[in-house]
């Protein structure tokens, strides 16, 4: 229990935020921290929730982690690993996994997820391809919910065809819909990805039993170079940059252009305009439904709703086309490599069986990988977009019965709050009298607004409660990279390192120099130039247009097939990653070394450089 005095505090040791407690209480009861959640171990889950949420984004944990856990326990049966628990406190989100310990049980779900889980691997293509459909055809449904709407009076219709239903029982039937859509993507979600990562990890630990001297970084570069939906969007945009030098349009894209004014000029300027707009509705249908973050958070707008994060990269996409620069993302060297690589070690092998194991694990990873980023773009994008833009609309009926100052304060609402809302409104339609909402819900949205800003400026521990011995859940340590090694960096036990260095996941090899920039935000992606080293608590794929921007990426948390780690490969970007306290420790405008072959950063200088007027 020495790791725990030294650093980790106890879950009943955090308090509330002073004068936010009202807004904490408003979370359901079974995310709040109980008695025995001391006795675990949990830690903050930057990786998706890195900013205080709105409390009706806070179903985007629940949904998530409820269908996570029906794969790992019930459906797949994991053997030594069953879902996660969630707790919030001052609107963070903490996770803690659920562990099988006993050998008898683990034994037992070995059986299990040999009959469930092989039958995935054996038919891997033909079941991803119904996942496929299924996505479809559940972002069908999505679009065909009608738009929330209250008429003064019924439509005559209504008597003269006998419909039996009046116009309030499709707001209360839409909304479940809307949410039990919502929960379902996530069931589809989880359906391959834990045994995706499931796979990578055999043949990991398969690597670093015959090869000890193996990096992590050689291993993940031999699934490098694959073929996922999510790449697709910065593709999108690459090819609107060649067809705008092509067309020759590329005059009209600058920094800092003013979007509208550009579609507009576009649209006046002769037949190779309206070609470049006819290419650029070709991308955006269904390409650009990718928001800017990783689609957990309401504000966090898709592409298509917000253009300026594909627009943002054009200008540096067609100056590099114009001097003749390679701007694709360097397949043909990662696929070369990688073969190299898994061929190089091959030959390290001593023995047929060896050989053939390695040979059949070498080969599912390559199978299964295009779904570990694949997915994203169906479930955290495509489909999100649309649940957040179907809240709004409903934010947007109740602002306009008075409920709220703005539609946008729909997200102070609780998943379960908005329900009611709802009703209120029905009844009060049905009645004729005044719904009772505009009395209540203004002044609450205003506390959890406060609650919101006092939040942001609340520093919250990494983790929490009990260090455990070994972590064997597949997605705790490939995603957010939190192993029993990562957690002693996170407690200092290394007291010997270097004050001015931080030890992270070699996720890209190279060694670069540069000024730090500390994003700490989506908002603040736009203060990054050219060469900047990216600092910040992680990433997505959707970043991918600003990689042409900076030189290097370093992250507070993630392992090596965290976002960050795959999409830095992928563009061969140096990069750092799981780093623990990066945006904590380096200030911005700082020069800083990054070795993505060692996985150490290096602050270069004890002041920030100031930016130049």
């Amino acid at each position: 229990m020495s790791d725990q005095i030294k650093g980790f505090p106890l879950p009943s040791s955090l308090k509330v935020v002073p004068g936010t407690e009202a807004a904490q209480a408003a979370f359901p009861y079974y995310t709040q921290f109980h008695d025995g959640d001391d006795d675990r171990f949990w830690f903050y889950n930057s990786m998706h929730f890195p900013e205080p949420m709105h409390h009706f984004d806070m179903i985007t944990a629940e949904a998530a982690y409820c269908a996570l856990g029906s794969f790992n326990t019930r459906v797949h049966v994991l053997p030594t690993t069953k879902g996660i628990d969630h707790r919030i406190i001052n609107g963070r989100v903490y996770i803690g996994g659920v562990a099988v310990t006993d050998p008898a049980e683990i034994e037992a779900r070995v059986g299990e997820f040999q009959q469930r889980a092989f039958y995935y691997y054996e038919h891997w293509e033909e079941l991803y391809d119904k996942w496929k459909d299924k996505m479809r055809a559940l972002i069908a449904d999505a679009q065909a919910l009608p738009r929330p709407f209250l008429p003064d009076l019924e439509p005559i219709e209504t008597t003269h065809t006998g419909k039996g239903v009046a116009a309030n029982h499709a707001l209360i039937d839409t909304y479940r819909k809307t949410l039990e859509g919502y929960f379902r993507m996530w069931h589809h979600h989880f359906e391959f990805l834990l045994l995706g990562y499931g796979a990578y990890l055999t043949f990991f630990d398969f690597c670093k039993k015959a090869f000890p001297e193996i990096s992590d970084q050689a291993i993940s570069r031999m699934v490098a170079g694959m073929e996922a939906e999510i790449f697709r969007p910065d593709e999108e945009v690459k090819r609107l940059a060649r067809r705008a030098v092509e067309l020759g349009v590329d005059a009209h894209f600058t920094e800092n252009m003013d979007i509208e004014k550009v579609l507009a000029e576009l649209d006046t300027v002769g037949n190779s305009g309206k070609e470049w707009l006819a290419e650029l509705e070709t991308s955006r249908n269904p390409w650009f439904n990718v928001n800017v973050g990783d689609g957990f958070y309401h504000y966090h707008r898709s592409w298509n709703d917000d253009l300026s994060m594909p627009f943002a990269a054009l200008p540096g996409y067609i100056s590099k086309v114009k001097n003749g620069i390679n701007i694709e993302r360097p397949m043909a060297k990662l696929i070369e490599e990688r073969e190299q690589l898994v061929e190089d070690y091959r030959e390290l092998l001593d023995t047929d069986e060896d050989r053939a194991t390695y040979d059949q694990l070498i080969t599912l990873a390559h199978r299964v990988f295009p779904y570990v980023e694949g997915h994203k773009f169906y479930c955290e994008h495509w489909y999100t977009n649309l649940f957040f833009n179907k809240i709004r609309e409903f934010g947007d009926l109740l602002w306009r019965h008075g409920f709220f100052p703005e539609p946008k304060d729909v997200f102070h609402l609780t998943h379960y709050e908005l329900e009611s809302a709802i009703v209120d409104l029905m009844l009060s339609w049905s009645s004729g009298s005044d719904p009772i909402g505009p009395r209540v819900w203004p002044a609450k949205v205003a506390e959890r607004k406060a609650a919101n800003e006092a939040w942001a400026d609340h520093v919250v521990p990494p983790a929490l409660g009990v260090v455990p011995d070994v972590i064997d859940d597949p997605a705790i340590v490939m995603l957010w990279g939190i192993t029993r090694e990562s957690l002693d960096v996170w407690l200092s036990v290394d007291e010997g390192a270097p004050s001015n260095e931080l030890k992270g996941f070699a996720a890209c090899q190279g060694v670069v120099e540069g000024p730090a920039r500390v994003v700490k935000s989506v908002e603040e992606i736009k203060r990054l130039q050219q060469g900047d080293i990216l600092v910040c608590q992680v990433t997505n794929p959707t970043w991918a247009p600003i990689f042409q921007k900076i030189s290097a990426a370093v992250s507070d948390i993630g392992g090596s097939m965290s976002h960050m780690a795959i999409v830095a490969r992928e563009y061969g970007l140096p990069a750092v990653v799981g780093t623990g306290s990066a945006t904590q420790r380096i200030k911005d405008g700082q020069r800083i070394r990054v070795d993505g072959g060692r996985g150490i950063v290096t602050i270069l200088e004890d002041q920030p450089v100031l930016e130049e007027a």
